[in-house]
């Protein structure tokens, strides 16, 4: 799978698909391109260009701890230029947990740039924000503090970022611990900040303001509230709401496999969706 530079960093890529419309898929939390792999190709296989990539951070693309911006803008302003780089704009734009986060950024920040948004197990409630912030940002602190870049290398996070791309352990060596702990505080709390908006980063006004259509498929644990979904879906003008498993699970998060198990009804949600779309004029948003 091909290499790009965007924005000053590598990123790890792949396109499934040669014809029709372009669509961006992204996986939740910090998975490689494999966590979204095979629903991609379901799409391909319908007569969709699907593009996968590697976040900054994760999977085998470049650890980059820097920037001004919270890490959920970082990776939709990277997808935006990755996309524009395979001449693939406007897309439709989607994506799990945090790639649901990325693909709303994306609409936000990129106005024109999305087709419409394809969502699924919609992040939301203040528990699930402290959870994830820790588990992003904040457990790093103290161990960066304490044990400097070496400390961080060894965490499994981070080894597991080496491994599929070693040029990352010398990145993070010559890092100064001081300014890796003021990325990640800045990151955690934004991340903090953002926890009573509907959507971490998204705000009710912003929300109302995308015209893009949108498929949401609420998720079913205390990390993806059914009720997160369904909200999004009251405050987004041009959206449309799919519940697809119904069991809550008193859980952060609920059995994978399930959804996995899933992932042909949820692909066919999307493409009769993304069909509907398509056959409106015009069928890209403003």
């Amino acid at each position: 799978m091909p290499n790009a530079t965007v924005r000053g960093v590598t990123l790890h890529y792949e396109v499934l698909g040669t014809r029709g419309p372009w669509v961006a898929l992204s996986p939740g939390g910090r998975r490689a391109i494999e966590g979204v792999e095979s629903l991609a190709r379901r799409l391909a296989e319908a007569g969709h260009r699907v593009l996968v990539h590697d976040r900054r951070n994760c999977g085998s693309s470049d650890v980059y701890v820097d920037g001004a911006t919270a890490e959920n803008e970082v990776w939709a302003d990277d997808l935006h230029e990755l996309l524009k780089q395979q001449n693939a704009l406007p897309a439709w734009v989607g994506g799990s947990s945090s790639g649901c986060r990325l693909a709303l950024l994306f609409a936000l920040r990129h106005r024109g740039a999305a087709r419409g948004l394809l969502l699924w197990r919609v992040t939301g409630g203040l528990a699930a924000a402290k959870r994830l912030a820790n588990r992003y940002y904040g457990q790093y602190l103290p161990i960066a503090q304490q044990g400097g870049m070496a400390a961080i290398c060894a965490t499994e996070e981070f080894a597991e970022r080496i491994k599929a791309r070693p040029e990352n352990r010398e990145r993070l060596m010559k890092m100064d611990p001081a300014r890796f702990v003021e990325v990640m505080s800045r990151w955690n709390r934004t991340f903090l900040e953002d926890a009573e908006k509907p959507v971490i980063g998204a705000t009710e006004a912003d929300l109302k303001s995308l015209k893009v259509p949108a498929c949401i498929v609420p998720g079913n644990d205390l990390s993806h509230l059914r009720s997160a979904g369904e909200n999004l879906g009251r405050l987004m003008p041009d959206a449309e709401v799919h519940p697809l498993i119904t069991k809550h699970y008193d859980l952060d998060v609920a059995p994978r496999d399930e959804w996995d198990a899933r992932e042909t009804d949820l692909a066919a949600i999307f493409l009769d969706f993304m069909k509907r779309v398509e056959a409106r004029v015009p069928a890209v948003a403003k």
